[in-house]
């Protein structure tokens, strides 16, 4: 399985390292060589040991978090995961994190039921493997990704044999990214004209976070952006983000589309996932819809977009260049879902012409 991902934890908070420690150290293929209670301690240790990945609390004693990264990533770029508290300040802090380099958001693991524990540990494990997979500067490594049962969208949305009624021809699309796509979207969604059709989109990341992310890509952007309510109607100028924590599924009533947001267990250790999103759209959509598949770890969405180009959707996957983690458009190549693989200054015009 190769070598195992050294990971050095900083966090203020006794508590917070010894969780953070125990969770990563449970995964076979993570080994935390260090814990350091600021970044004045931990660059001690950096110099006697390097990691493959920091984990990186935002809020410190004698040096945040942001002022570290942004001297780290000026000296000593390498992968960065930030573990924030689930608040709309730390939401706002981690965010200008992703901007300066940081390559995930984990919120910090706090006591809940068993289900709940298990599932920050899926999740801040595989985040420490999509950073330690991801280009940062010139540091690219390939990690194994540990083979686990996982559910499909059947635990959301079974699979039907009937694809989507075709009463309207108004063409909807449906965006799945996971690492590094908050720097994606922002591009993709830059480049949408003010008429661009409607937009849905599935980006992994912790609830609150993407209310903060909606928001700052609607203040730069020349369509709407808004992190999506139960029932929002999908309408042209406006891209709908998926909330963290909730599965969010395209729906249609007649010519209107629509989108519901549902619970519901980790799908392809997601939730949201971008498998629920992509077999909603070649339910309801079919080809009326258009898949796009951004840079990310894993699998989620490869399965959906084979089902939606089963439905006669038109798909396309970012190319590996200009990924930090091509993941999942490898994946859904690999399984004969994508109709052009393109780089991701060119996806957006490809969108339009095709919707026109």
């Amino acid at each position: 399985m190769g070598k195992k991902i050294k990971v050095l934890i900083i966090d203020d908070s006794a508590v917070v390292r010894q969780t953070l420690a125990s969770i990563l150290d449970s995964d076979p293929h993570i080994e935390v060589i260090g814990v350091a209670s600021d970044p004045f301690v931990a660059a001690k240790k950096m110099r006697t040991q390097a990691p493959d990945v920091i984990t990186l609390d935002v809020e410190m004693p004698r040096m945040d978090g942001i002022t570290f990264l942004q001297k780290l990533m000026s000296q000593h770029p390498m992968p960065v995961v930030m573990c924030s508290s689930l608040t709309d300040e730390g939401s706002e802090t981690a965010l200008r994190a992703l901007q300066l380099g940081a390559v995930e958001i984990v919120a910090k693991p706090r006591i809940g039921t068993k289900q709940f524990l298990e599932e920050s540990r899926i999740k801040i494990c595989d985040a420490v493997k999509a950073a330690a997979a991801a280009k940062v500067g010139r540091i690219r490594k390939q990690v194994s990704m540990e083979v686990t049962p996982k559910l499909t969208a059947d635990a959301i949305l079974p699979r039907s044999s009937s694809h989507a009624m075709i009463q309207t021809t108004e063409k909807v699309v449906v965006v799945g990214a996971s690492t590094g796509g908050t720097e994606a979207l922002r591009i993709f969604l830059e480049m949408m004209p003010v008429d661009a059709p409607g937009v849905v989109i599935v980006q992994h990341m912790p609830e609150k976070f993407t209310t903060s992310f909606a928001r700052r890509l609607d203040s730069i952007c020349r369509i709407t952006v808004k992190e999506a309510d139960n029932d929002d109607t999908v309408i042209r100028g406006r891209a709908l983000i998926a909330p963290g924590n909730h599965h969010m599924l395209l729906k249609r009533s007649g010519a209107r589309y629509y989108v519901e947001l549902k619970d519901g267990p980790l799908v392809s250790r997601h939730r949201p996932s971008v498998d629920v999103l992509f077999r909603s759209a070649a339910r309801y959509a079919g080809k009326n819809a258009v898949g796009v598949i951004m840079t990310g770890m894993g699998d989620d969405g490869a399965r959906g977009m084979r089902e939606m180009k089963e439905a006669g959707a038109h798909n396309i996957a970012q190319d590996e260049a200009s990924c930090v983690v091509f993941g999942m458009p490898k994946m859904a190549i690999e399984m004969g879902g994508v109709d052009d693989i393109l780089p991701l200054e060119k996806i957006a015009s490809h969108v339009i012409a095709f919707c026109d």
